[in-house]
């Protein structure tokens, strides 16, 4: 079965692109997706739900990012098996991204599936119609999603205050002051960078932090499970990553509490 779906969303293509790359994002707008647990920042497993007809069927699925060319052009393929109604999917999937004259993006997507076994046994008219009317449900739910970030106004990042360090006495020029580092000169005259207000999904934050430490070697390793949107993302990362965990469970936890406040 072969399907080419064509949806305009109201947002520039590496926003777009951002959203299809988010594993938060996909588990809230993708229909009867359960669950998703992130193995690389190419490679997922999934849990997701689907029923045709009177049959429902729960496929595991592993889905590989084969090429990607930023924010324009991403394709992967993707199995799944249910072994409870004897079915299983195979699926090759394109995504071209094209921004519009009014600033927005038009995404086109070509997908290929065969389903085999007792799924398979429907006729070609049901599974299409099945298969539209959940690409038809995943344009409206990321297309409600870029408006409620849109809606959302960015709360500025205000700056740590930092202690008043001592007075030390003047130095000739040149030397090191006592109690402070020496600086090195190619640091002499060099401008802080600023920070940065923009708000980072912790989705895209676990993926730069997998992207940067690799995956986990061995038992030991850092397990974290979140759940968004009806759906649970999980993600394996190892002990080195430690630092960026925490500060993002802080961030989740602070987020938590401004929602149930």
């Amino acid at each position: 079965m072969e399907i080419e779906k064509t949806l305009a969303f109201a947002a520039p293509p590496t926003r777009i692109w951002a959203l299809l790359l988010d594993p938060e994002v996909m588990g809230g707008c993708v229909p009867g997706m359960q669950s998703i647990e992130v193995v690389s920042p190419t490679e997922y497993k999934a849990l997701m739900a689907v029923k045709i007809a009177f049959v429902s069927a729960k496929f595991r699925l592993r889905t590989t990012i084969l090429e990607q060319r930023a924010p324009c052009y991403l394709r992967c393929e993707g199995t799944g098996e249910d072994a409870s109604v004897a079915s299983s999917l195979k699926q090759q999937s394109e995504m071209f991204l094209t921004e519009q004259a009014d600033g927005g993006t038009q995404l086109r997507v070509k997908v290929r599936v065969d389903v085999l076994g007792r799924l398979g046994s429907f006729g070609l008219s049901i599974m299409k119609t099945k298969a539209d009317r959940m690409w038809d449900e995943f344009g409206q739910k990321l297309a409600d999603r870029i408006e409620s970030q849109q809606a959302t106004p960015v709360e500025p990042v205000a700056p740590e205050t930092a202690p008043t360090p001592p007075a030390l006495p003047l130095a000739e020029p040149g030397a090191v002051q006592p109690g402070l580092p020496e600086r090195p000169s190619s640091a002499i005259g060099a401008e802080a960078a600023p920070l940065r207000s923009e708000k980072i999904g912790w989705g895209p934050r676990l993926l730069r932090a997998l992207a940067k430490h690799g995956a986990p070697i061995g038992e030991r390793h850092i397990r974290i499970e979140l759940v968004r949107n009806g759906a649970t993302v999980t993600v394996h990362l190892p002990m080195e990553a430690a630092g960026e965990c925490a500060a993002l469970l802080r961030d989740c936890l602070r987020a938590t509490t401004k929602e149930s406040a």
